[in-house]
């Protein structure tokens, strides 16, 4: 058999790579349909068989945690969807707050201060070069436990109180105003970034100086002053905690020792990888773009984050997704704590239920989605940077 032109087949390099795919794709499947035929048997062996079905039965264990509604009559299903609310919170509430410490820390790391630029190269050294297991161990059983009890609380100014117990912080509530206040945030969001966009764009091209952050925040301030002519209230109401028989918290948020330490860790531990990614991005832009930003009369702060930081995007956003699904991995450490995530309520159903091979899959399927889903979110946004770049 020959091709048009008079070539073999087996001599078209188009065939071979056609063949190859051909070829993994078989070889995938053949190693899976062993691996799972090993599986079964082995199953059968012990008179196991391979299903989902135990995820209908009563858990019969208590979660000390609870985000959503939970008894423990409810079903290892249930009990499985509390654990992943948990891991979820962790993560949701990590990956901000690491990012924001690890921009700050990797600024410093670039500041003029001696003394600024040594304490951030201390932070770095010693939480990026340490178990993140012993953090965890230090800032639970060295900081939140040693903290003193409810009746001996330290309280500081909000009020925010401390205790092994828990600690307690205010917490907004919504009024009857909140619906509108919310949607003239939002319309008001739009038109500031509209005008700072604008404004900082005429100020680049123009050379000159100006003001567009504070034109911003004066056109928020005028749509928020709209929505408080218009409803006469505030958006919220703070809801503060208070100490109820000298024994106990009401009122506000009340974050557990585990949760405090867990997030605590997590968050120190990953912001300090993520100040050298940004420090490593923001020297990859060249000098000249900092001197050129100069010679146009743009503030040292406009300079960093009009000209810099855009460019070091580009080299930025690609580690600092691996950080993120490492913050995401990371957070199945909390069993060590005794904080119920997904990997904690996993455990506790294997052991009652023996599904250790369901369990494992449920674990890594849970894992595998937020990973994907967070690369797919940050793909998109690395694809608008680079849009812009262009």
């Amino acid at each position: 058999m020959k091709q048009t032109g008079g070539t073999p087949f087996w001599r078209d390099v188009r065939f071979w790579r056609v063949a190859g795919q051909v070829a993994a794709v078989v070889l995938v499947v053949l190693v899976a349909a062993y691996l799972y035929g090993n599986l079964q048997h082995n199953l059968q062996q012990k008179g196991l068989g391979l299903g989902f079905g135990f995820l209908r039965l009563a858990a019969s264990f208590d979660i000390k945690e609870l985000p959503i509604p939970y008894r423990p009559s409810d079903s290892y299903g249930r009990a499985f969807l509390v654990g992943l609310t948990n891991t979820a919170r962790i993560v949701l509430a990590g990956i901000p707050l690491a990012t924001l410490l690890g921009i700050l820390i990797g600024v410093a790391r670039l500041s003029s201060n001696w003394l600024v630029r040594q304490l951030s190269l201390l932070y770095v050294e010693v939480l990026r070069n340490t178990p993140l297991l012993l953090q965890l161990f230090f800032w639970y059983f060295g900081v939140i436990i040693r903290l003193p009890r409810i009746q001996s609380r330290l309280e500081l100014p909000g009020p925010v109180y401390l205790s092994n117990r828990a600690v307690a912080v205010p917490w907004p509530a919504s009024t009857e105003a909140t619906g509108a206040w919310l949607v003239a945030a939002a319309l008001g969001l739009v038109a500031a970034f509209t005008v700072w966009r604008r404004r900082t764009r005429l100020m680049v091209e123009r050379g000159g100086g100006g003001q567009p952050g504070l034109a911003a925040l004066a056109t928020l301030g005028l749509a928020l002053g709209g929505a408080w002519a218009l409803t006469g209230a505030a958006p919220f109401a703070w809801n503060l905690p208070r100490v109820a028989d000298g024994i106990r918290f009401e009122g506000g948020a009340r974050l557990s020792p585990e949760f405090a330490a867990l997030l605590m860790g997590l968050v120190l531990y990953t912001a300090a990888f993520i100040a050298e990614i940004v420090r490593g991005g923001v020297l990859a832009v060249s000098r000249g773009q900092w001197e050129a930003a100069r010679a146009v009369g743009l503030r040292p702060f406009l300079v960093l984050r009009l000209v810099v930081f855009p460019q070091a995007l580009r080299v930025i956003v690609p580690p600092l997704t691996s950080q993120y699904l490492n913050l995401a991995k990371n957070s199945s450490l909390a069993v060590a704590i005794a904080y119920p995530d997904v990997v904690s309520v996993g455990t506790t159903t294997y052991n009652q239920t023996g599904r250790a091979v369901e369990v494992v899959i449920l674990l890594m399927a849970t894992y595998l989605s937020i990973s994907l889903f967070t690369s797919l979110v940050m793909n998109v946004y690395n694809r608008s940077v680079q849009l812009v770049e262009r």
